[in-house]
Parts: structure tokens; C-alpha cells; sequence
């Protein structure tokens, strides 16, 4: 669909609904906060239940994270479009993968696939790229049975009204930020001369 007929398919209006909701948790940042929201019927859906589907984006926040950081997207490295999306897509398809395992395992184990580690799935199938395509046929599913078992055996912990300080630990290096071609950077160097 191209962007005119998008915009085409717009309203001119729309009734929203603000909700207000009111913060009670000591260490969180915000006292009071308006949500604003498509479902107007306070009876069908109650400022309560809105609140608690406005907290559980927070797990949208943290998946987000975990695609940025566990596999490394924080830093796109390609240089031109056409291979930073299919950077993008593969580092999506890896991570869609990992949370299928997750799932599969926590449905095994009748847990919740959010009580799993993301970082320690990841490195379990990371592991397991050596190892299952040299294994026989007969054992490969056994094998993966007990790769899918060792996932659940790695839980993070339950932490309801979590507060954490928006600080970072680490330091900044002292050094100077590269501006220019790191191939013309390493000559300057090589030469002696330095700008």
C-alpha cells in the first residue's frame, strides 16, 4: 500500500479516551501519568486493566533491549541500505528463533517462557550450531531434548515493582573519537604525522 491511499484510509477525527493514573510504587520516576487510548468504554475496559497493559510494555522495552544488545544491534555495521535491512531482518530472525526455543522449552517445563534467561538461550543455541550438525541422526533429537531441558534450568528471578538507578556504571574511555577513515588514520600514524 503506498502512503497516499494510507493516508487516505486516516480519519479526519478520532475520539480518544485519557486516562490518568496514579503511581504509588516508591523509586519509580513518575507520580502521575495520562494514557491515551482507542478504548473508550470505561466499563469494558477499566482505567485498572489499562494501567496494568500500559506496565506490561515495560517487557516490550526489555525485548528491545535484548535485540540490541545480546546480538549486538546497538551498532549497525553495514554501510548501505540494502544490507543494513538485511542486517536487520537476520539479527529479527535470530532473535524470533531463540524465543521459539524459549517457548518450546517453557511449555516443556510448564513455566513461563519470560522466567527464562534470554542471554543463556542464546549462548545454548550459539553452542549448539558446532555440535548438532556432526551428531547422528538417532541422537539428534535427544540431543536437543536435553538443550531445550538446559534452558529451563537457567531462570531469572521474579521482580515485581523493580526499581534500578538510571546511571551507568561504566566510564567513558578517555579517547578521542575517531573522525576520519581509520585507513587514513592508521597512515597518519605509520607516517608519524598526526593531525
Amino acid at each position: 500500500m503506498d502512503r497516499q491511499a494510507t493516508c487516505e484510509q486516516i480519519p479526519e477525527t478520532m475520539t480518544l479516551r485519557l486516562v490518568e493514573i496514579q503511581v504509588h510504587e516508591p523509586g519509580f520516576r513518575v507520580e502521575s501519568l495520562t494514557v491515551v487510548t482507542t478504548l473508550l468504554d470505561p466499563e469494558q475496559y477499566p482505567r485498572e486493566d489499562i494501567a496494568d497493559l500500559y506496565r506490561q510494555r515495560w517487557l516490550a522495552e526489555l525485548d528491545i533491549r535484548a535485540i540490541k544488545k545480546n546480538l549486538g544491534m546497538d551498532i549497525l555495521r553495514c554501510k548501505t541500505p540494502a544490507m543494513v535491512r538485511k542486517e536487520i531482518w537476520t539479527c529479527l530472525l535470530a532473535y524470533n528463533l531463540i524465543r521459539k526455543a524459549m517457548l518450546e522449552a517453557a511449555c516443556q517445563a510448564g513455566v513461563s517462557p519470560r522466567e527464562l534467561s534470554f542471554a543463556t538461550a542464546m549462548q545454548t543455541i550459539g553452542a549448539s550450531w558446532q555440535s548438532l550438525p556432526c551428531a547422528a541422526p538417532g541422537f539428534l533429537s535427544s540431543l536437543i531434548a536435553a538443550q531445550l531441558a538446559s534452558l529451563v534450568e537457567q531462570t531469572v528471578g521474579h521482580r515485581p515493582n523493580r526499581v534500578e538507578p538510571r546511571a551507568v556504571k561504566r566510564r567513558p574511555q578517555p579517547l578521542a573519537l575517531l573522525t576520519k577513515p581509520r585507513q587514513e588514520a592508521r597512515e597518519e600514524l605509520v607516517g608519524g604525522t598526526s593531525a
